[in-house]
């Protein structure tokens, strides 16, 4: 036990597959553990380092068995995949994490704290009522198109789905208006627990240092504040700004060889949900900047000029991410570029 150096840990609901490696990549022991042994063993277990895949409960197992004294790394699932040897099986995938980790190369995950965590739930949970509601108020549609009565799309016209279902029940059957107000109490039941979820975290975010930082830049609200802080490390343990716009997915894929540079369209190899809100916060300032007019000579008003909405809502978003990682790592507000020229 004592030669043991690095530790590959397959992660599972009951049973865990254990595999210890030496110095020199050798196999130490394979082991087997139910759920209620982890921690016992590795609190005998001499300080070493304990490899997981990022996946299902590996934050939660990282902060436990970091307690007891070991250096704990998170593998990307697409990164331990390459180093499965033949069959798939928990003793491979096993060896696989500890073969992965121990590559001088290799990139790991930030593990999360409980708060994070917490934050990251209920941001989740809200993304889920969200999508629900969608498909409650689009099936509702698609039933009363069934009988003649079409309805708008979109939330905003809600209280047309409900007009029609009233003015309609004359010509309707019963049941159907009757099976129509179950769909409208749904409906507004999921309204009502979006509505909660959306004021927690509008008030963890005024509780937050960081996230009020983060909400001075234009198009940036307190659910996009909140996603970053549940969703993306520490910004410091970024490099450079670039380095969290590519973690984003907001850079350009790349196919390049031989010396010659090929970029391609917008990599989304990262984290989707806050790559989605910069978008959509760059498209509000958009729409904002071309409703009330850009400002001739500014970087907006030229791209706008020569590019797509859509492409141009990109562009921004990568800069939005590269000007968080400057506002983190030095603690300052958001300071518009045409005052600091002027």
């Amino acid at each position: 036990m004592t030669e043991i150096t690095i530790v590959g840990l397959d992660l599972a609901k009951r049973v865990f597959q254990f595999h210890g490696a030496t110095t020199d990549g050798g196999v130490a022991i394979r082991k087997k553990l139910s759920r209620g042994q982890v921690l016992a063993f590795f609190a005998d277990l001499p300080p070493c380092v304990v490899a997981m895949e990022a996946c299902a409960t590996a934050h939660y197992w990282a902060r436990e068995i970091g307690a007891l004294g070991h250096t704990v790394r998170l593998v990307p699932p697409a990164y331990v995949k390459p180093f499965v040897k033949r069959q798939k099986n928990d003793a491979a995938d096993a060896e696989a994490i500890a073969e992965a980790a121990s590559r001088p190369t290799m990139r790991f995950v930030e593990p999360k704290s409980p708060r994070q965590q917490a934050r990251a739930m209920v941001f989740r949970t809200r993304d889920l009522f969200v999508r629900q509601r969608t498909q409650t108020i689009n099936a509702l549609r698609a039933h009363l198109a069934e009988h003649g009565l079409i309805a708008a799309q979109g939330l905003s016209n809600l209280a047309g789905i409900q007009r029609v279902v009233d003015e309609g029940t004359a010509d309707l059957e019963p049941l159907i208006a009757e099976t129509a107000r179950v769909y409208l109490e749904q409906i507004n039941d999921l309204s009502s627990r979006i509505a909660k979820m959306e004021a927690t975290l509008k008030h963890e975010a005024a509780r937050s240092d960081t996230s009020s930082r983060m909400m001075t830049m234009p198009g940036l609200g307190p659910i996009t504040a909140m996603a970053i802080e549940a969703f993306a490390p520490t910004l410091s343990v970024f490099k450079r700004s670039r380095d969290f716009a590519a973690w984003l997915g907001l850079v350009p894929r790349q196919h390049s060889t031989g010396g010659k540079q090929v970029l391609g369209r917008m990599s989304k190899m990262g984290q989707r949900d806050i790559r989605r809100l910069l978008i959509i916060g760059a498209m509000s300032v958009i729409r904002w900047a071309t409703s009330k007019g850009t400002i001739q000579g500014t970087w907006l008003h030229a791209m706008l000029l020569r590019k797509p909405r859509k492409v141009v809502a990109i562009a921004m978003a990568n800069k939005m991410a590269r000007a968080l990682w400057a506002m983190e790592t030095r603690k300052e507000d958001y300071q518009d570029p045409r005052l600091a020229a002027a």
